[in-house]
């Protein structure tokens, strides 16, 4: 007999597996939030559906973008609820190697980790990797230190562990001869890791990088970007306190070539009063979406 697409089946234990996501937020997810919905065995398992796998799922994507915790579980639901639930999408070993790679870094095994980048590097998309696995990853573990369920080691392993397999994957990133796109954070902002994969992305649609990082000046962003020829200036913040100070230099450097803001600190309102362009969503579909000069 077949058995129908959300009967419940899953283990949470399978769950964990399946998403790459710890069996405890999942279960924090589920009473804080009500985003899980298992059914009790007469053994007093709890299984899960399908249904719940779309619901993390687009928790996880909503977590990427820089939602919190209880906004993203509002959006599912509220999705949900209005019979417009995302479709369910088939990740088959991805999933299994996402949580063996969260088990390796929250396990501090450099060379584990490795060898799981290494694999789904070979059987995915660099672009898939990097949507589908790292920021998922990323978001989850940033939501597990803000919960204190994640420490502070744990957090600086798994990210300079990415940072370093990032690095490898930007080599050449400023060779070519495509249109050159400058990348950089603003004075105060040291989080670049997003920043980094939408420059990796970027680069695979024929831009050149300059990468100038994390905390950089305002004055040395407008003389790189005077000498280099430029064709589009990115600059990611996740504080808006990091931004608006810099809104007249901003206004005038978006006056003499493109300039994009990207990061939850980032707003509408400031993108639109500096003459700046407004990246949202998470930074490998950002960078999908942006157009060669014309």
């Amino acid at each position: 007999m077949d058995i129908p697409e959300d009967a419940p089946v899953l283990r949470i234990g399978a769950l964990s597996r399946r998403l790459g996501i710890s069996d405890h937020v999942l279960r924090a997810w589920e009473r804080r939030y009500g985003l899980l919905r298992p059914v009790r065995t007469p053994g007093g398992f709890r299984l899960y559906s399908e249904a719940d796998v779309r619901r993390v799922r687009e928790m996880r994507d909503h977590l990427a973008r820089g939602m919190s915790a209880a906004e993203a579980a509002h959006a599912v639901l509220a999705r949900e609820a209005e019979g417009r639930g995302a479709d369910p999408a088939t990740d088959g070993g991805a999933g299994e190697l996402g949580g063996a790679l969260r088990e390796a870094l929250d396990g501090f095994d450099e060379p584990g980790a490795q060898a799981v980048l290494d694999r789904l590097l070979s059987d995915l998309s660099v672009t898939a990797v990097l949507r589908e696995i790292v920021l998922p990853y990323l978001a989850e573990l940033g939501w597990r230190w803000e919960q204190g369920e994640a420490s502070i080691a744990q957090e600086h392993f798994a990210s300079n562990v990415i940072r370093g397999r990032l690095a490898g994957l930007a080599r050449g990133w400023g060779d070519g001869l495509g249109p050159r796109a400058v990348l950089a954070c603003p004075p105060g902002e040291w989080h670049d890791l997003a920043l980094i994969m939408f420059g990796i992305t970027l680069n695979r649609s024929g831009w050149r990088i300059d990468y100038l990082g994390a905390n950089t000046p305002a004055e040395e962003l407008v003389r790189t970007v005077a000498a280099r020829q430029t064709n589009l200036v990115v600059l990611a913040a996740v504080r808006p306190e990091s931004l608006e100070p810099l809104a007249a230099q901003l206004t005038g450097l978006a006056r003499k070539v493109p300039l994009a803001l990207a990061g939850t600190g980032a707003s509408p309102r400031l993108a639109a009063a500096v003459g700046a362009q407004l990246l949202d969503g998470d930074p490998v579909s950002a960078a999908g979406a942006i157009r060669w000069p014309t």
